[in-house]
This record gives structure tokens, C-alpha cells and sequence, in this order.
């Protein structure tokens, strides 16, 4: 592969094999562990449709090992070999929706979380160099959440994620986070706030959508939308200046518009959140914010003009079924180059996530 300079996978994902929760799930929580993708009788997977399930199937079908490297180390990695991508962050598949069910018992899902996490910690033994896992937090708990991260720190991880979505009520700016944030300020750890459709979780869209075709549409960009809202409204960035957060896996086409509009109610209302917003919102995102970006987006040379190229991150999302194939997300990233300048290409594929998981 022509190239000079190491490509960093921002985003990308594992499968976690079936077996995860038996081997790693703590002997008290055995019993309660979701069974067969279900828990108490429904599936983890809120409106998942019989036609996204069948194509789903097809594509394992079709080719089953092009998602080996989802839950082989070794096949991860000889992907990335054969391509040119140096290193990876991993976050969960799974994951994404098996803790993320708002009347799950909080402390089953911290149970679910630390065998997540310790599983991942034995995936990326096997190449620690090229394999960076990125740490799993329980929303349901906030007494639970900084003593995870402490974990994980230890891990030597240099990032953990969220959800944007309420959970059991509350929202990012919840006062019962406060030591979460401070504690990642701390500790230098980088939050990425990650969506994911299909959780049980209040999610934009499912209150009047069903397919995923409106649902993923709604929820990714959306959620994003007001998880970044959150953080500047409740002062979040205000208070923690050291903080680095990222916004992960909805494109990068939302941020012009949705900064343009804060700045704008801001100039208008800033008496009414002075408290916790003392300077524009576009601003704050500045000052400690990254966002994913999909090589696909047409306009990324004007949003690069607007925003900068310093706030950019390439993430193949590889296995997930919009990005089965990890050769052609490599591929359509170097392909920017006859778009972008060398500089540009070098910042977002290298420099940057280099700058967001503090690795400089």
C-alpha cells in the first residue's frame, strides 16, 4: 500500500462470541445473564426487523470469514497487516445493546460491562501494540462508573465510551456523573460517545418509527446532536476543560449546522445558561471535542473549511453490516486524497486519533 504514514482505526468493532458470558461473567450473575440474544423473554434488539435479520444472515452466510477478525485476535490483525492499518480501537458490538436495556437491574449491568471488558482485555493481549480496547462504562450505576474507569486506566486504555441516550432518566449533564467527568479529566482519558440503534434505551425516532432504514437514520446523528448538547448546556466542557471527547459513527455532516445553531440561541439566550456556558458552543467543541467522519461525505473540503482538519477521525466501523468489508473503508479513506491535500489525509488518518486517545 502506497503510503507514509500509520493509519489509525478510530472506530472500529469486535463480535463477541456467545461464550463471552459464561467464561467472564461473575459467578453470582451467571443466572441472570441475557440468554440467546434475549433478556426476560424479549430479545436485547428493540424493532429489529425480519428483512434486516435475513440480510444480516445472508452477509454471514455469504462470506463467514470475513468477520472472523471481528472475534479473532489473530485474524484482526493479519487484516490490518494486509491493508496498512497500524492500529485499532475496538468497541463492542454486542455491547452496544446488552447493557444498554433501561430496566436492566443495575447491578447486572455492571457485572455485564466488567466481563465485557475483561474479555476485551485478553482479545487485545494478543497484539497490544495494534489492538487498543476501548473501555466500557455502566450508566445504570453512577457509583459504579469511576471505579470501572479506574480499572481500565490500569488496563493502560487510554478511552472509554457512552451513551448518549437517557438512562433510568438521565441525561449526560446528570449531576450523579459529575465524578465520572472529573475523574476522566484526571485521568486523561478520552469519552467517546457512541450510538447504536436497536437498544432499549429512549432513542430519537423510536417513539414514532419501526424500520431500521428511519431508526438508524434518526438515532445515530440525533443522539449525537443532543449528547453534544448536554455537555455544553450543562456545563460539562465549562467545567472540565481537560476533558476530550469524541462523537463516533454518524458522520461528521451534522456538527456545521447543529454548532451554527447553538451559537445562534446562544447569542440570543446566553443569560439564561451563563452558569454553565460562558463562551459559544462552537467554541467549546474547539477547544476538546473530535468528531467520526464517513470517507462517503460529499462535502467534507467546505466542512474541513469550516471546522478545521485538526477535529477529524477515520473509523472503519468494520463488521458492522453498513461496513462488512474492513479493505473497502481503508481503501475509500486513501482514496481522499484526490479530494483532500496529503496534509489533511495524513491529520485525519494518523495525527488526530493519535491527539483524541492522548497516545502523542
Amino acid at each position: 500500500m502506497l503510503k507514509n504514514f500509520n493509519i489509525i482505526d478510530a472506530d472500529s468493532h469486535v463480535l463477541e462470541p456467545e461464550d463471552l458470558w459464561e467464561k467472564y461473567l461473575e459467578p453470582q450473575f451467571k443466572d441472570l445473564a441475557p440468554k440467546d440474544y434475549q433478556f426476560e423473554g424479549e430479545l436485547i434488539l428493540h424493532k429489529l426487523s425480519e428483512p434486516v435479520m435475513a440480510e444480516s444472515k445472508r452477509l454471514m452466510a455469504e462470506d463467514p470469514s470475513r468477520y472472523k477478525g471481528g472475534y479473532d485476535p489473530q485474524a484482526r490483525v493479519e487484516l490490518m497487516e494486509k491493508m496498512g492499518s497500524d492500529v485499532t480501537f475496538l468497541y463492542p458490538t454486542i455491547g452496544l445493546w446488552m447493557w444498554a436495556i433501561d430496566t436492566m437491574d443495575s447491578q447486572l449491568a455492571g457485572a455485564l460491562v466488567r466481563a465485557y471488558n475483561n474479555w476485551l482485555q485478553d482479545f487485545c493481549k494478543h497484539d497490544p501494540q495494534k489492538l487498543k480496547g476501548v473501555g466500557a462504562i455502566n450508566q445504570h450505576d453512577p457509583a459504579d462508573m469511576v471505579p470501572e474507569l479506574q480499572r481500565i486506566a490500569e488496563f493502560g486504555w487510554r478511552a472509554v465510551f457512552i451513551r448518549p441516550n437517557p438512562v433510568k432518566g438521565r441525561i449526560l449533564s446528570d449531576p450523579a456523573y459529575e465524578p465520572f467527568w472529573s475523574e476522566c479529566e484526571r485521568l486523561n482519558i478520552a469519552v467517546t460517545v457512541h450510538e447504536g440503534t436497536h437498544s432499549r434505551l429512549p432513542t430519537t425516532g423510536a417513539d414514532r418509527f419501526d424500520s431500521r432504514f428511519a431508526l438508524h437514520a434518526c438515532s445515530h446523528p440525533m443522539e449525537l446532536m443532543m449528547g453534544l448538547l448536554a455537555m455544553i448546556e450543562g456545563g460539562i466542557l465549562e467545567r472540565h476543560p481537560k476533558l476530550r471527547v469524541g462523537f463516533f459513527e454518524a458522520g461528521c455532516g451534522w456538527l456545521p449546522y447543529w454548532l451554527w445553531r447553538l451559537d445562534e440561541e446562544y447569542e440570543n439566550l446566553a443569560y439564561e445558561v451563563k452558569d454553565n456556558v460562558k463562551m459559544k458552543p462552537s467554541e467549546y467543541f474547539q477547544r476538546q471535542c473530535f468528531i467520526g467522519f464517513e470517507a462517503s461525505e460529499p462535502y467534507l473540503p467546505e466542512l474541513i473549511e469550516y471546522i478545521g482538519a485538526d477535529k477529524l477521525l477515520f473509523g472503519s466501523d468494520f463488521p458492522h453490516m453498513d461496513h462488512p468489508n474492513f479493505i473497502e473503508s481503508v481503501d475509500e479513506a486513501l482514496a481522499l486524497r484526490q479530494r483532500l491535500p496529503e496534509e489533511t489525509i495524513r491529520k485525519i488518518l494518523h495525527d488526530n486519533p493519535l491527539n483524541y486517545y492522548g497516545l502523542t
